[in-house]
């Protein structure tokens, strides 16, 4: 999806993080066991913001949802997500600020597929 819009792939990072049972409350009580999983997706868009229009949001959660589905919805699991946009310019990789998105340096960091260092990056 990110790539796509001509974004580094290294940009996409994913952690899964397994949470026992007894560790999780959905409106105030555990789950069981015998229940559906429960699978909480936190999203960041930290390189590009959507635009601010509901037509921007109802797109981008539509692309996710064709994401999602399959691996969640499609296979009965209970699920919700969320995006926060961050701001861009409190972001670091290696030590280094990214390039502006679409520039030629940051095209190289695609190409590459890590962070290098740049004029104008520190």
């Amino acid at each position: 999806m990110y790539t796509t819009l001509g974004l580094p792939a290294f940009y996409v990072v994913v952690h899964f993080t397994e949470m026992p049972l007894e560790n999780v409350f959905i409106g105030g009580a555990t789950r069981s066991a015998t229940e559906k999983p429960f699978v909480r997706v936190v999203i960041t868009h930290i390189a590009i913001r959507a635009p601010d229009t509901d037509a921007a949001y109802r797109g981008a959660t539509a692309r996710l949802d064709r994401i999602l589905n399959p691996h969640l919805l499609n296979k009965g699991y209970d699920f919700e997500y969320h995006v926060d946009e961050t701001e861009r310019r409190l972001w670091k990789i290696n030590g280094l600020v990214p390039p502006r998105s679409g520039s030629e340096e940051e095209k190289v960091w695609g190409r590459e597929n890590r962070a290098g260092v740049y004029e104008g990056g520190d």
